[in-house]
């Protein structure tokens, strides 16, 4: 048994009936947007949201046909963020295969989004979800601010730690917490543990995102090779921000510069990235990364133990040891 399908026993039932209900909710009649829809749902990735939405029900209660719906949310809602990404970082590829903008262009792309943004919406609206339209509602505006934040400041390129944390928490972070909050909202009335699930929620996502960022400057895939995609799309994130705030003036007015001019020249890109590496870049933002799981996990430590409450640990330790 693998360490994701060890997670997912508690709630293996949950996730085999999540499926036909997911599957259901990306249909349409219109014979196109049918034919992208299907290709999202056959291209889907590993759900991790609704895995934290069922665990989170389970730690507080019983999963139950809403949170069947919630789950079905947040997994929309991170399927429509994902399509319109595509468009604003100008992807051709998504999980190894051609992106929704690459196939049908960036005016489709854009309304397909929009439409499954809507499908949730809709759904908690006839299922008179309130609670739960206030938490996607919230993960939105989040998402949107955070991604137009960190538009403003790969312009300016004059990021600095505190604005780091607030772009991932808002872009990414905020997704996680809203999984685990819709989940304990799907089974409990109590919105302290609501808000309680939500905060935990924020300091997985962190981490999730830190994450994200080393791989940036490891190597992996079929070349064995790192990315630097974040230095091409001028992004500082946390492994560069650490070598900025420890280098000389001088020096990072260089950096800077070459970020700025020649961010797409593939020697100026190794060059960062052995520079991030040598200079432990990569040594700090996982120490980061370890305190905010640690953060996440002593949090989930105050609720009474279970089997949920043990994989919800897990899955935090997972995502930050996981290989891609």
């Amino acid at each position: 048994m693998t360490t994701i399908e060890k997670i997912k026993a508690p709630i293996e039932q949950e996730l085999k009936e999540f499926e036909p209900y997911f599957k259901k909710s990306l249909q349409s009649d219109i014979p196109l947007l049918a034919t992208i829809l299907n290709f999202l749902y056959r291209t889907k990735g590993k759900q991790l949201r609704p895995i934290f939405v069922f665990l989170s029900a389970k730690l507080h209660g019983e999963t139950n046909e809403f949170s069947k719906l919630a789950a079905c949310s947040v997994e929309l809602l991170h399927t429509a963020t994902l399509v319109h990404d595509d468009v604003v970082d100008e992807s051709y590829e998504r999980r190894g295969t051609f992106s929704v903008k690459a196939l049908w262009r960036n005016k489709l792309a854009v309304l397909v989004g929009d439409y499954i943004l809507a499908k949730g919406l809709i759904l908690q609206l006839e299922n008179k979800k309130y609670n739960f339209l206030h938490l996607i509602s919230r993960a939105v505006q989040d998402m949107s601010e955070g991604e137009i934040l960190q538009i403003k400041k790969s312009r300016k390129l004059d990021i600095n730690d505190e604005t780091y944390f607030e772009i991932i928490r808002k872009k990414t972070a905020s997704l996680i917490a809203t999984s685990m909050a819709i989940g304990a909202a799907s089974a409990t009335e109590d919105e302290e543990i609501v808000e309680k699930m939500y905060r935990i929620g924020q300091d997985v996502g962190i981490a999730f995102q830190i994450k994200d960022d080393i791989f940036d400057y490891q190597a992996k895939g079929i070349l064995g090779k790192p990315t630097g995609n974040d230095i091409k799309e001028k992004k500082i994130t946390l492994p560069l921000l650490y070598v900025l705030n420890n280098s000389k003036s001088s020096e990072r007015k260089r950096i800077l510069g070459l970020i700025k001019r020649k961010n797409k020249n593939a020697e100026v890109v190794k060059e960062l990235i052995q520079m991030v590496t040598e200079k432990g870049g990569l040594e700090y933002a996982e120490q980061k990364m370890n305190e905010f799981k640690e953060k996440a996990i002593a949090g989930l430590m105050e609720f009474d133990d279970c089997q949920a409450r043990k994989s919800l640990i897990e899955l935090t330790e997972y995502i930050t040891t996981r290989k891609n």
